[in-house]
């Protein structure tokens, strides 16, 4: 089974998230800031990540950046799933090595289509 760590702050977004990812089959954690994706990541075996950007401790683009550059994660697909949606947004996620930039409120069917593409 595919463990992923979902960095969210929104306890609603996170839950809708998990739930929907749940009932595909993935192991879902959840963390609430950026500081805690860090170390969960560090510390487990994941198969993707997906990340806020606005979030308290470090933000999405930060802990993007700070796995990318890890040779020990580096590979791990990195979905990031934000409210910021302008063109700048969206090239500044993928210059932090982000995988797929989606934008909320999204549609949970393609949320999951996505998710499967980097599993």
């Amino acid at each position: 089974m595919k463990k992923i760590l979902i960095a969210e702050d929104s306890a609603t977004e996170r839950e809708i998230m998990k739930k929907a990812l749940e009932a595909e089959g993935f192991i879902v954690v959840p963390v609430e800031d950026g500081n805690k994706a860090i170390e969960e990541v560090k510390k487990n075996n994941y198969d993707l990540v997906i990340l806020d950007v606005i979030m308290p401790g470090k933000n999405g683009y930060q802990v993007c950046r700070e796995i990318k550059k890890d040779e020990l994660i580096k590979d791990i697909p990195v979905i990031i799933v934000t409210s910021k949606g302008q063109e700048s947004d969206k090239f500044w996620g993928k210059k932090q090595g982000a995988d797929e930039y989606i934008v909320k409120p999204f549609n949970i069917d393609e949320f999951i289509k996505t998710v499967k593409r980097f599993l």
